[in-house]
């Protein structure tokens, strides 16, 4: 089966690129601008607009640099220079979005993260927002070679796959894994009650398989607690106590830590393994995963939404420009949604 990525896309996101300070070390785009996905846009990809997250080594430096060749970019807080751009940058998520931006004949938006906020996220989902970007199919520009940010990425793969084996049952299909998978980082996310559409997690999955079958083939081969029959597109997993208590210790920390404050009461402050092994047993263990997920997402989201109000006055003036009607709304609405997982 043929891969379904917009024809000629990576020529193009090549020459985006090439508009920014090119000390990166991982440049990722991503969305329905990159990568076919189903339902309203599913015939328009060509005119979607193309989403990009830079992580960097250094944030003052980078913004600094990207000030001189692209201030326009910026909201009223370029006045305040690369080190308050880089400060408001580590709130929430610890990512700082320019959106908006016409660049090579197409609307952009690009965040961009320091390399240790975004290895701190992948390990330990501290936030869950680029690192469940990062669990979907995203289009790879640049990446330099940190063996600790590589380590990472295949950690939140790893992990993104042991979260799906406790809300699902003992038996299920490939797609229900991706479906579970991609729908990880929406999971307590208000944007997905006020903006979203419903069925965007399957829109993402259904014409993208194939990517996610890149993605974690290797992972369920070597996993013990799954029989993976690749041929039919089905696995098995241990659904026992004793499985589910090593899915749950192999965790991130943020979500174990969530899920150990959802279980314990208040100053009973039992240990960890205890906590995590009462879970193992409850019949209800997939709900408390999802809880803990959500209650990771839903602050990160809220908090990375309010930084919209700073950081996309820039872009809003360049909506007023972009278009009227319909195509107006569409564009108002990606700015208040900045980072569409």
């Amino acid at each position: 089966m043929a891969v379904p990525v917009v024809p000629g896309s990576g020529v193009a996101l090549r020459r985006v690129l090439a508009h920014f300070p090119q000390e990166l070390s991982l440049a990722f785009a991503y969305g329905s601008g990159v990568f076919r996905q189903a339902g309203a846009s599913a015939g328009h990809s060509e005119n979607n607009m193309l989403d990009f997250v830079f992580a960097v080594d250094d944030s003052v430096t980078w913004h600094m640099m990207n000030l001189l060749k692209n201030r326009s970019h910026y909201s009223f807080l370029k006045v305040f220079g690369p080190k308050q751009i880089s400060n408001i940058q580590s709130y929430g998520a610890g990512i700082y979005y320019n959106t908006l931006v016409p660049c090579n004949g197409r609307m952009i938006k690009y965040g961009v993260i320091s390399t240790d906020a975004l290895i701190d996220d992948l390990f330990h989902w501290k936030t869950l927002y680029v690192a469940g970007r990062l669990q979907k199919p995203v289009k790879i520009l640049t990446q330099n070679e940190n063996g600790r940010l590589q380590a990472a990425l295949v950690s939140n793969l790893k992990s993104a796959v042991t979260a799906a084996f406790l809300m699902l049952p003992e038996s299920f299909s490939e797609e229900d894994l991706y479906m579970q998978i991609a729908g990880l980082s929406y999971s307590g996310d208000f944007r997905m009650i006020i903006g979203e559409d419903k069925s965007k997690v399957q829109n993402i999955v259904k014409p993208s398989v194939p990517h996610f079958q890149k993605l974690y083939s290797n992972i369920l081969q070597d996993c013990p607690q799954v029989v993976y029959k690749h041929h039919l597109g089905r696995l098995e997993i241990d659904k026992s106590p004793e499985g589910q208590f090593t899915q749950l210790m192999a965790l991130p920390r943020t979500l174990q830590q969530k899920i150990t404050s959802l279980v314990d009461p208040p100053g009973k402050n039992r240990d960890v393994e205890e906590i995590l092994m009462q879970v193992a047993h409850d019949p209800d263990c997939g709900f408390v995963v999802h809880q803990g997920i959500s209650g990771i997402v839903r602050s990160s989201s809220l908090v990375q939404s309010a930084k919209t109000i700073l950081t996309a006055d820039g872009g809003f003036c360049r909506a007023k420009e972009f278009g009227k009607g319909k195509r107006r709304k569409t564009v108002f609405m990606s700015e208040f949604r900045a980072c569409e997982s």
